[in-house]
């Protein structure tokens, strides 16, 4: 009996330090007013298997502050209580290009620590900043930059050269970058990241939309994706939902967004650390 009960200790206190995060991320296309009722309670039910989202193109007029306000109601729904925060618009020389991001997550599995913001070391280079915030699990951090990068067409790697920097900003976090890069990771603007040990969570995984699927194909290109340091976090699993598989056609499905959520799911050891 002694034995059993010096192992069931055993468990208790490795389940208190170590516990697993589901962290999803969703470009969601033009996310505010242009989203009706039905199509926000779509996306709650979609993103409900995360414990934290990290939502990128958030429009940054009316209608967007209150379209993450609405996606937490719907959540709220669902059993869980659920928060969020929301970005003020990113420093983008033209309204046109001007977003919000936002986080939303599951308060009975992670807690927010301290304010989220704008990082704008590298405002004046990065069209979009991203958006910061640092989540706790138990005794254990981590902080999540939510980014998205201006399209192909401007030149991606211009701006994201500059995260090579934005690790030594914060050396006690553990930083996890993620969203749409506009970039695949193999592009070789990430090669000063490998250097300092990060990683990526997904290699050769597309996740936009094409405009019609061709031979069952539907996706198009490997831009959204996590970036971490090997040596900080755990990933037990990675994917991207097919929500897409649930609609007609590309086009209805395009109507919700024109990107996959991504999720990774790892975990958090506080005596390691």
């Amino acid at each position: 009996m002694k034995k059993y009960i010096i192992l069931l200790l055993i468990f208790i206190s490795f389940a208190a330090y170590s516990q697993n995060v589901t962290l999803g991320s969703w470009n969601i296309q033009n996310f505010g007013k242009s989203k009706n009722d039905d199509e926000l309670a779509y996306i709650a039910k979609v993103v409900n298997k995360f414990d934290v989202i990290a939502i990128q193109e958030v429009v940054a007029g009316y209608g967007g502050s209150q379209a993450v306000a609405r996606l937490a109601d719907e959540l709220n729904r669902m059993g869980s209580k659920w928060d969020y925060v929301i970005s003020n618009p990113t420093s983008s020389p033209t309204g046109s290009s001007k977003e919000r991001y936002a986080f939303v997550w599951n308060t009975s599995k992670v807690k927010k620590n301290g304010t989220a913001w704008l990082e704008e070391t590298y405002g004046l280079m990065i069209d979009r900043e991203p958006y910061y915030c640092r989540f706790a699990v138990g005794r254990k951090t981590f902080t999540v930059a939510n980014f998205h990068a201006v399209p192909k067409s401007k030149q991606p790697e211009t701006e994201i050269k500059y995260f090579k920097f934005l690790p030594d900003l914060y050396p006690g976090d553990n930083l996890i970058f993620c969203g749409d890069f506009n970039l695949p990771q193999s592009h070789s603007v990430f090669n000063p990241l490998w250097k300092t040990g990060h990683t990526s969570a997904f290699r050769g995984q597309k996740t936009s939309l094409k405009q019609k699927c061709v031979n069952g194909n539907c996706l198009a290109s490997e831009y959204d994706n996590f970036y971490f340091k090997a040596s900080g976090i755990n990933v037990l699993r990675t994917g991207i939902v097919h929500f897409y598989q649930d609609f007609e056609d590309l086009r209805a499905a395009r109507l919700i967004s024109d990107h996959v959520p991504i999720y990774m799911q790892f975990s958090l050891d506080v005596i390691a650390k």
